[in-house]
C-alpha cells in the first residue's frame, strides 16, 4: 500500500512522456491518477494501461487554457477522495515547431506557446486550488526545463515564467496548506528523443554536464514522487534542477 491511498493526483499533459509516466508512479504508490490531455483518447488509453496493472485511473480531455474546462475537470476529480492532493502541471508545447526563433515563428504561435506554457499553469492552478485547500500533504509540481537556465528562447522564456510562478504561487498558498515546487529537465533520453536527436547533438549538450550519465524518464519521475512526498514538506517555492549538473549556477 503507498503513501498515496485515498488520494488523488491530477497530471497535466498525461497522455503520453513524461505525464504519462508521472501518472503511472502517483498510481503505483496507489493514488488515484486523473490523466488529462488535450487528447482525450490517448488520457484513456493511458489510464486503461494503468487500470490493467491494478492501479486507480481516470483519462479526461481537456485544454489546459480552457478555463471552464479546467474548472470542470478539477470538480469531477474531486469527487473520488474528497478533494485533489497533487497537481502536476506538465502540458506544455516544446516541439521543434515551437522551438524556434521568435522572428521565425511570429506572434500568432508565440501567444499561443505562451498562453500553454505559462497560463496553462495559471489555469490548471487556480482550477485546482479551491480543492486542494486544506489537504494534508497538498503539493502542486510544474515542469520547468533546463532551456529556462540557458541561452533565450521564447520556449525558454516560457519555462522562466514556470519558475518565476512557483515562487509566486508558493507564497499564495502556502496559508492553505499547499506547497508548490518545480522540476527543470536536462535532456532526458526517452525513447522518442533518442531516436529523434541527431548524435552530434546529444554529444555537445553531454559535454556541457558535469555527470557522465544519460538523463531518463526515471530521474524525473523519482524527483517528482519526492518533491509530492512527505519528505519534502518543508520544501516550497524551490525550482529542482534535474539535468546531470548542465545547468548549475547560483
Amino acid at each position: 500500500m503507498g503513501e498515496w491511498k485515498g488520494r488523488t493526483a491530477v497530471v497535466t499533459g498525461a497522455g503520453r512522456g513524461f505525464g504519462k509516466a508521472f501518472s503511472a508512479a502517483l498510481a503505483a504508490e496507489s493514488a488515484h491518477a486523473v490523466l488529462v490531455d488535450i487528447d482525450g483518447a490517448a488520457a484513456e488509453e493511458a489510464a486503461a494501461e494503468i487500470r490493467a496493472q491494478g492501479g486507480s485511473a481516470d483519462g479526461l480531455a481537456g485544454d489546459v487554457t480552457d478555463e471552464a474546462r479546467m474548472a470542470e475537470v478539477m470538480a469531477q476529480a474531486a469527487k473520488v477522495n474528497g478533494g485533489v492532493d497533487v497537481l502536476i502541471n506538465n502540458a506544455g508545447l516544446h516541439s521543434e515547431e515551437y522551438g524556434q526563433p521568435i522572428t521565425k515563428m511570429g506572434l500568432a504561435k508565440v501567444r499561443r506557446l505562451f498562453d500553454v506554457n505559462v497560463n496553462g499553469v495559471i489555469t490548471c492552478t487556480l482550477s485546482a486550488w479551491p480543492h486542494m485547500k486544506g489537504r494534508a500533504g497538498a503539493s502542486i509540481v510544474n515542469i520547468s526545463s533546463s532551456a529556462a537556465h540557458m541561452h533565450g528562447s521564447a520556449y525558454g522564456d516560457t519555462k522562466l515564467a514556470v519558475a518565476g510562478l512557483t515562487i509566486t504561487f508558493a507564497r499564495e498558498l502556502a496559508p492553505d496548506g499547499i506547497r508548490v515546487n518545480a522540476i527543470s529537465p536536462g535532456l532526458m533520453l526517452t525513447e522518442t528523443i533518442a531516436a529523434e536527436l541527431p548524435p552530434e547533438t546529444k554529444a555537445k549538450v553531454k559535454a556541457m554536464q558535469l555527470l557522465d550519465l544519460d538523463g531518463a524518464e526515471h530521474h524525473i519521475v523519482d524527483a517528482m514522487l519526492f518533491l509530492t512526498s512527505p519528505r519534502a514538506e518543508f520544501i516550497t517555492g524551490e525550482t529542482l534542477r534535474v539535468t546531470g549538473g548542465m545547468a548549475a549556477g547560483v
